[in-house]
């Protein structure tokens, strides 16, 4: 669903992370979890190139550093904020993580699995559903992929 961008200094700080991203020759996706007051307490960008895994997905990593950051396996209280639409295994860590709030800004029709593809909050057997915004700072997001992979071609 669209809504008006609650935070846009959060998902500017989060483009500016995924521009640096693509600086370092990784897909421009960037990450942030917020606290319940809004603050940022953990950020990061797509490393799979630099840390050879297919695992380093900016949503996974910015979950990592919160739950270290609260010494919590779950983080209820908080919200994530991503530039792209997350795939089936970051929907899966958000579920698990008990995030309240999900919001992200390109949607990715090839592998999101939130509004796209699986719909995976959506399944009867996930046991935590965020709030879910999507579209937030779209064109912008949207651009920067775009321009990333033209560049590529």
């Amino acid at each position: 669903m669209n809504v008006i961008n609650p935070r846009p200094d959060i998902m500017a700080r989060i483009l500016d992370e995924a521009a640096a991203a693509a600086a370092a020759g990784e897909v421009p996706v960037a990450a942030a979890v917020t606290d319940s007051d809004g603050a940022i307490i953990a950020m990061a960008q797509n490393r799979m190139r630099r840390d050879s895994s297919a695992i380093s997905h900016a949503e996974l990593l910015a979950l990592q550093a919160a739950f270290f950051a609260r010494r919590s396996e779950r983080l209820e209280d908080c919200d994530l904020w991503v530039t792209l639409e997350p795939c089936t295994m970051c929907a899966g860590a958000i579920a698990h993580a008990r995030i309240r709030r999900l919001y992200f800004g390109a949607r990715d029709a090839k592998a999101g699995a939130v509004e796209s593809g699986v719909r995976f909050f959506d399944s009867p057997s996930c046991h935590h559903r965020p709030d879910i915004y999507g579209g937030l700072s779209e064109a912008a997001a949207a651009a920067q992929l775009k321009d990333f992979f033209a560049a590529r071609r």
